[in-house]
């Protein structure tokens, strides 16, 4: 037969006729427990909406907090406040305060029922009331299950830290993030101790009946006109003290160990992009810091290359080697050719993370001029100056000495057609200014 045993702290013993229920009752803890050896122990709290919290304020975040900005203020205050740590008067119903904030406010659910109508102080409305099944403790406790490490404590401190790598930087050049690449990746792993190979105890040495909890794993208390069920912090629950914690891993059973693995990165990442890697039991997050290109600009999928090319290319036309993210492209390059100029390679790009083919290589011209000449090179572009038809300005150290009918020649001399008669004192000075342009282009290159 189950005995059930409760401890009621202010609560209401008058209600009128009228069904009125006196205003003593306004904050209460009810804590009703099985006696059985076979039924666990549970504690219900409840917080009337009478005298409703702000528990944004309570944590010291803002109302739009996200979920680890709560979790971190949570676990400051509550470490600040909990009852084996903080002895003060005060302590423990601040420490059952910021819990009850926390259980609110981590949960989706409570937090929405909350902030709809959480945080009202007329007793005419419903606003929030609190209730839930766990104690602080268990609240408290529960960031720690999963990993069943002492929340005051933490992992054995080594030499490489005291903690597990959550991320992990990694370096990629801009090929190896195209390409894709298969990096080292050094990060800190949480395993066994090997002194005493995970048991925590000193070696000679068992564990013993926990003398706190009398073996059971449960304590109780009433701090501060609060009761308290809580699973025994000592033995963590377990009903079992080491007396002789391992001098290595400080009891914990774990420790921290420098780990090397390798991560294949795939092909098309890109610039601050993380990536999960799974390592045994531990997680590890890898954020890529990709470089810039000497060469290429991405867009996208699609890289722009800017290639230069001489003058004698861009007038006459040729080839020109482009590099690429797998292999260079012979280019042929168009006669005259002019500076910005655009050509799309298709399928040259990066590869797409999440779909078949690549981007594309869109190719740049850019028309390189010479910054010195030699003589012979600066008497042909001379002799280009004074033949060209179509500058709008002028070239320095240039005088146009050929007149329009020379003009005219040079542009009608292939025409078959041309049979119109020339005054024979103009030819004769055509004859002239060609032959000394003639002259001078010969001279420049045959000397």
């Amino acid at each position: 037969m189950n005995v059930l045993r409760g401890a009621i702290i202010q609560t209401a013993s008058h209600v009128s006729k009228a069904g009125y229920r006196s205003n003593i009752c306004s904050r209460r803890i009810i804590a009703l427990t099985s006696i059985s050896s076979f039924t666990p122990k549970r504690t219900i709290h409840v917080s009337s909406s009478l005298n409703a919290k702000d528990y944004y304020k309570i944590l010291g975040v803002k109302k739009g907090a996200k979920e680890n900005e709560i979790k971190k203020a949570y676990y400051q205050l509550a470490k600040k406040y909990h009852p084996d740590v903080n002895k003060d008067k005060g302590a423990a119903e601040k420490f059952q305060e910021v819990s009850e904030a926390y259980d609110t406010l981590s949960d989706a659910d409570k937090r929405a029922s909350y902030d709809q109508g959480g945080q009202t102080s007329n007793p005419n409305f419903g606003g929030w009331q609190y209730q839930s099944s766990r104690s602080a403790e268990d609240i408290f406790r529960s960031m720690f299950g999963n990993l069943n490490i002492d929340p005051f404590g933490g992992f054995a401190e080594s030499a490489d830290g005291f903690a597990a790598s959550q991320e992990v930087l990694i370096n990629l050049s801009f090929e190896e993030a195209a390409r894709g690449a298969v990096k080292d990746v050094s990060y800190n792993s949480i395993e066994n101790c090997n002194l005493c190979r995970g048991s925590g105890v000193q070696h000679g040495f068992k564990k013993v009946s926990c003398p706190y909890c009398n073996g059971t794993g449960v304590v109780s208390s009433n701090r501060g006109g609060f009761y308290f069920q809580s699973s025994c912090v000592r033995c963590r629950g377990s009903g079992s003290f080491n007396k002789n914690p391992c001098n290595e891993c400080e009891g914990s059973g774990t420790s921290v160990q420098r780990r090397i693995t390798k991560a294949n990165i795939p092909a098309g990442v890109s610039h601050r992009d993380r990536l999960r890697l799974a390592v045994g039991n531990q997680t590890v997050y890898l954020l890529l810091n990709v470089a810039e290109s000497l060469i290429h600009r991405r867009e996208g999928f699609n890289i722009h290359t800017d290639i230069d090319v001489s003058i004698a290319q861009a007038v006459l036309g040729g080839t020109v080697k482009v590099p690429g993210i797998y292999e260079d492209t012979n280019v042929s390059i168009r006669p005259g050719t002019s500076s910005h100029t655009e050509y799309m390679l298709q399928g040259r790009g990066i590869k797409h993370l999440e779909q078949a083919g690549r981007g594309n290589q869109h190719i740049h011209i850019k028309i390189r001029v010479p910054k010195t000449l030699t003589e012979r090179q600066r008497a042909l572009m001379q002799a280009w100056a004074e033949l060209e038809t179509d500058c709008t300005g002028t070239v320095n150290n240039i005088k146009k000495t050929v007149d329009v009918s020379l003009r005219v020649f040079c542009k009608t001399q292939n025409a078959q057609n041309d049979k119109a008669e020339k005054p024979i004192e103009n030819s004769d000075n055509k004859n002239k200014e060609d032959d000394s342009i003639l002259n001078r282009v010969k001279r420049a290159l045959f000397g």
